[in-house]
């Protein structure tokens, strides 16, 4: 790049002062000069014409022919050089532009890239992020369906505890419970024994009287039924 900045400023010194402030902002008008330079050798050519015809009617005429060459030859050498520059400074300015062109194009995708290497950082800190998120979260559940399951489980052991604690408790008041019900059904059968000798007595018939003396004793009168027990 600097090479071609150093060339393009030799360039500039073979153009026209006009020019070279225009060249230096880039804003040069090639057409118009080569416009310029085809007149200024047209104009060269009719100076020549001119020149030789007048030099015919002179006494030196080789003389005065040589000179005219000179002269057109100094005019289309300074015609050539000027075309020679531009040219060179055109083509030179193009490749500086290519130049800048690619650099820009390598710039943008050194930019790209590096754009994309931070948006796959950034995209592979997320994953990471979100899988320890995932993990977490898993844990998290994980533990706490332990936690439940071993709820449940003391749950089961406990109300088995009670349960076995309770059957203990009934097989251990089973002797009083037999003794307590056994005692009610002797109750029972006592009550029912004084029930049956109280409906006895009160049914039980009155003795007859004493005979007088001198008098036949009567009749024993036939025992009544048995009145009937109530429970």
């Amino acid at each position: 790049m600097k090479n071609i900045v150093l060339a393009l400023l030799t360039c500039l010194t073979a153009l026209p002062l006009w020019a070279q402030s225009d060249a230096t902002t880039g804003s040069t008008n090639f057409d118009v000069e080569r416009a310029r330079l085809a007149q200024e050798r047209k104009a060269a050519d009719a100076r020549f014409a001119t020149e030789q015809a007048a030099c015919y009617r002179k006494f030196a005429v080789e003389d005065c022919l040589h000179e005219s060459r000179r002269r057109r030859r100094v005019a289309t050498d300074d015609i050539k050089r000027q075309e020679a520059s531009m040219n060179d400074f055109e083509r030179k300015r193009r490749a500086a532009a290519e130049l800048d062109k690619l650099e820009q194009q390598k710039a943008d995708q050194r930019a790209q890239d590096a754009q994309a290497k931070r948006d796959e950082a950034l995209k592979s800190q997320q994953d990471r992020e979100q899988r320890a998120a995932d993990h977490a979260a898993s844990r998290a559940q994980t533990a706490s369906e332990a936690a439940q399951r071993q709820r449940q489980f003391d749950d089961k052991q406990r109300a088995h505890a009670e349960e076995q604690a309770k059957a203990a408790q009934r097989r251990a008041d089973a002797p009083a419970a037999r003794a307590e019900y056994e005692q009610r059904l002797q109750k029972a059968e006592e009550h029912r024994v004084e029930l049956e000798k109280r409906n006895a007595a009160r049914t039980k018939p009155r003795s007859a009287p004493l005979p007088t003396p001198g008098e036949p004793p009567a009749s024993v009168p036939a025992p009544a039924a048995p009145a009937p027990v109530v429970r």
